[in-house]
């Protein structure tokens, strides 16, 4: 659908955006758990925001980005320094799957 959800995948954390938005899926602080915890560990997280083919590629960048920040204010807001968390751009920012899969943010624990 397009609706915002979270999903974790092989230990990523998965934030799919409803079109144009940038708010995060209810449930974001639950599936964010693990990294939290391992931030807090001393583990670095890091996050890249993707978009979908549709409309302007400039907007599209900027919508990116916002959704990867608004994934950091939640990590920051559930007391993990902004220190151990890394705003990575993808070399390859057009989200791969459908239109609602590749609008998505996605979180990975680094060693």
């Amino acid at each position: 659908g397009d609706d915002a959800s979270v999903v974790i995948e092989n230990g990523v954390v998965k934030f799919y955006f409803a079109s144009g938005k940038a708010d995060l899926a209810s449930g974001a602080l639950v599936a964010l758990g693990d990294a939290i915890a391992a931030a807090k560990s001393g583990k670095r997280l890091v996050i890249s925001g993707f978009h979908d083919a549709s409309g302007d590629p400039v907007k599209n960048a900027e919508l990116a980005k916002q959704r990867a920040l608004s994934v950091r204010d939640a990590l920051v807001g559930a007391g993990v320094a902004e220190s151990s968390v890394e705003l990575k751009k993808p070399e390859e920012a057009m989200g791969s799957g459908n239109a609602a899969e590749a609008r998505r943010v996605e979180v990975t624990i680094a060693d």
